[in-house]
């Protein structure tokens, strides 16, 4: 959610000299820094530090490329040494806070940001940056204060209204949460809800037989979360249009087969006002108290659940409850550092007694079956047969459990009342809530949380302890 930002240097001078002054040469790899030619910048800045060792700016600088090369550690030693050789402006600590915090050293992350507010008070950034901190670190109360502290500075900064609005619905406060929620789209570098129209945003008002465009955005997750909208908006707008990727059609299709559906903004029939999913629970006013529960909302194809249900008869030994696992999401996710697991601290789970395990896995992770599974547990590798979500939906259908990181499959284990375990990371999305091992959302899950962030061993333990009680029936 939040770049880092490069610090204002002086401008280049034209036609400079050579050999070029340090000032000049930062501000030509400020440059290529910003046009993304890393290996350029890199290659001015180490001139830079050839005679100037010590050199603060060319010192963050070089974390900065090294960030935006993903290599976190590099980046906070050199912001590190940045600070210590006399880097004392704010942009410094705010950087060097948000590199400390992507890689989850959240201790250092809290100091650097309460440093750089110090050195500038009224910046609203700075701000933004502590609430980042505080709400991976799962302190929601001072997250709301100062991402509110940061509002009252610049009422208009995205990033600040969108942590607010995170950190309000994970802790409950739905209301004012979904106002803030709104502001998702105007985040610098947010992909665009749809194309430019000059239709307004739906009100929630019953439109009569004028057609309402609902757009099925964000991940496959938050779709099948906010479907269970759609019953509330037929019953005040009959003639509805959904625009929607075609992975995830089936699924909605599935749920509203009376519902037209668009995967190309060209084919869309007129329309009045548009909405998008994410945004229904706002206009429906929902509360924790009041949130829709229609489970189950999917079910499975009758007769896709029956070819599956022979297929793993035939290949799993009977008797075994069978346990879905999947350990990663899609490797796009802005989370997905911390939200996905390698399969290897699935371990645990294939040495309790009674259990067959049916990986769900998609995408490149499920290329980590071929390393080695340690068993003694059997597990099937489904991925090259997995043809969409609605073959996924059949086969959760004829598991007894599924056990996965936060996907999409876990939201449709919910929305089909199919039990799941969720292994959620220390700072999850705000639908998980704080502090719970259910959801108001899903009744049919349970959640296990970590003590601490990345503690995956801890999360999967967790798991493995409850699983033979499960496997007895006990729960």
């Amino acid at each position: 959610m939040n770049a880092l930002d490069l610090p204002t240097l002086p401008p280049r001078i034209a036609g400079g000299l050579v050999p070029m002054p340090p000032g000049e040469v930062l501000a030509v790899a400020q440059e290529y820094v910003e046009a993304g030619r890393l290996d350029a910048a890199e290659r001015m800045l180490r001139h830079i530090l050839a005679a100037l060792p010590e050199q603060p700016e060319a010192l963050h600088m070089l974390g900065l490329v090294a960030y935006r090369r993903g290599d976190g550690e590099t980046a906070m030693r050199l912001m590190e040494q940045a600070v210590a050789r006399g880097g004392t402006r704010p942009v410094h600590w705010r950087n060097l806070s948000e590199v400390c915090r992507v890689n989850l050293r959240l201790d250092r992350a809290l100091v650097a940001a309460r440093r750089a507010i110090a050195l500038d008070p009224a910046e609203a950034l700075g701000l933004f940056n502590l609430a980042m901190v505080y709400y991976d670190r799962m302190e929601l109360g001072p997250c709301i204060a100062s991402a509110r502290a940061a509002l009252d500075l610049k009422p208009d900064l995205p990033q600040a209204r969108m942590k607010l609005a995170q950190a309000l619905l994970a802790n409950g406060e739905l209301a004012e949460g979904w106002v803030h929620y709104e502001w998702r789209y105007r985040i610098p570098g947010a992909a665009p809800l749809m194309p430019p129209v000059s239709q307004p945003q739906w009100d929630g008002a019953p439109l009569g037989g004028q057609r309402l465009l609902l757009v099925a955005d964000q991940g496959f997750g938050d779709v099948i979360q906010f479907a269970r909208y759609l019953p509330w908006v037929l019953a005040r707008c009959p003639t509805v249009a959904v625009a929607c990727s075609p992975e995830i059609l089936p699924v909605l299709r599935a749920m509203h087969p009376e519902v037209p559906l668009y995967t190309r903004w060209e084919a869309i029939p007129p329309f009045v006002a548009f909405c998008a999913l994410s945004g229904l629970p706002r206009l429906h006013g929902t509360r924790l108290d009041s949130i829709p529960v229609p489970v189950p909302y999917l079910a499975a194809e009758a007769p896709r659940a029956a070819a599956w249900k022979a297929r793993l008869d035939a290949r799993l030994p009977a008797g075994a409850k069978r346990i879905g696992i999947a350990w990663a999401g899609r490797p796009t996710h802005n989370n997905d550092r911390n939200r996905s697991v390698a399969l290897a601290a699935l371990a645990p789970l294939g040495r309790v007694p009674g259990v067959a395990l049916v990986s769900l896995q998609k995408g490149p992770a499920a290329a980590q079956i071929a390393a080695g599974w340690a068993g003694p547990a059997p597990l099937l590798d489904l991925d090259s047969e997995i043809a969409d979500f609605l073959d996924t939906a059949a086969i959760i259908a004829n598991l007894d459990l599924l056990v996965t990181v936060d996907t999409a499959i876990g939201h449709m284990a919910g929305a089909m009342g199919r039990p799941g375990w969720i292994m959620l990371p220390f700072a999850p999305d705000w639908r998980w809530l704080a502090g719970r091992a259910d959801t108001p959302w899903y009744p049919s899950l349970r959640l296990f949380r970590p003590a601490a962030p990345r503690d995956w061993d801890g999360v999967v333990a967790q798991v493995a302890a409850a699983l033979p009680r499960f496997v007895a029936g006990a729960g």
